[in-house]
């Protein structure tokens, strides 16, 4: 038997991460998410203890540790609880990453105030709350081009053909607190030129390959959803024809060229990656009509 052996393909390093927080545990998520996506080979089981504020409920995390020990990132922000915590991952032998320490002492140095060391304060019923529930209202109401009225309120106004992502990245923005509204492009289908003439609001261009479009309408309707092609107003095969689409969005890019507004490509970009790019836009966007401050 003279031939070589394949070599098998590797196995995937499989561990616990524990990651605990006193709070709804959002940030603590996509913080996991994005250090994990950096390592190759690896698969972690992820054991995820939302809103932890009593030593009760800390001991009861800490049994199933024990039970199955691995690294743990924690967003507690309770002295005694965090020093518990990192005493007994110290004793097992497994790595405790407090990952808002360095950025409260940082902002605790500069500021020379001490943090209050309250859990979920990020999440208390203030201004801000109520902010992103209004703005989370707005983009709802204003969605998809169904209402024109109110558009001068927007922080942020979203263009682009059918299927750019307009309605999760308004979604994605309000629950920011930013005020978002969306309108479609729709062939044959004329906008009032008042829509596109506000001061207050940035508008935003938002594009996307044809194939990437035809793609993504051809899932939409073998979803089932029949009303897409009637929504949109657009006869016959043409959502589907590759060479109408490719018009489409040259029509827009014109459009939005014409408007001199930003432009953003969706192609290969996740929501949050249009998100955060809008939000920088904006922040630049107020600053020029506030006068640079």
């Amino acid at each position: 038997m003279g031939g070589t052996q394949q070599e098998q393909p590797q196995q995937p390093k499989l561990f616990y991460l524990h990651l605990i927080s006193d709070a709804t545990g959002t940030t603590l998520l996509g913080l996991a998410r994005a250090c994990i996506a950096q390592f190759e080979g690896i698969e972690p089981v992820q054991k995820f203890w939302p809103l932890i504020r009593t030593q009760k409920q800390l001991d009861r995390v800490i049994m199933r540790i024990e039970a199955n020990p691995g690294p743990v990132i924690m967003t507690l922000v309770d002295d005694a609880m965090r020093q518990r915590l990192a005493e007994r991952c110290d004793q097992l032998g497994v790595p405790c990453v407090s990952v808002l320490d360095p950025v409260i002492r940082g902002l605790s140095s500069f500021l020379g105030i001490n943090a209050k060391g309250v859990p979920g304060l990020q999440h208390t019923m203030d201004d801000a709350y109520f902010q992103r529930i209004s703005a989370l209202d707005y983009a709802m109401r204003h969605d998809d081009g169904r209402n024109y009225q109110g558009l001068e309120d927007a922080d942020v106004i979203l263009v682009g053909v059918s299927r750019t992502s307009k309605t999760p990245t308004s979604i994605y923005l309000a629950r920011r607190g930013i005020k978002t509204a969306n309108i479609p492009l729709v062939p044959n289908v004329r906008i009032p030129d008042e829509v596109f003439a506000h001061k207050r609001p940035l508008y935003v261009g938002l594009t996307e390959s044809a194939q990437r479009l035809l793609q993504v309408r051809r899932n939409r309707l073998k979803a089932g959803d029949e009303e897409e092609e009637r929504h949109y107003h657009i006869p016959d095969n043409e959502y589907l024809d590759e060479e109408k689409i490719e018009e489409e969005v040259r029509k827009a890019r014109r459009f939005f060229t014409k408007q001199c507004w930003p432009v953003i490509d969706v192609t290969k970009r996740s929501i949050e990656e249009t998100a955060a790019e809008v939000m920088g836009l904006l922040q630049a966007h107020r600053e020029r009509i506030n006068g640079g401050s």
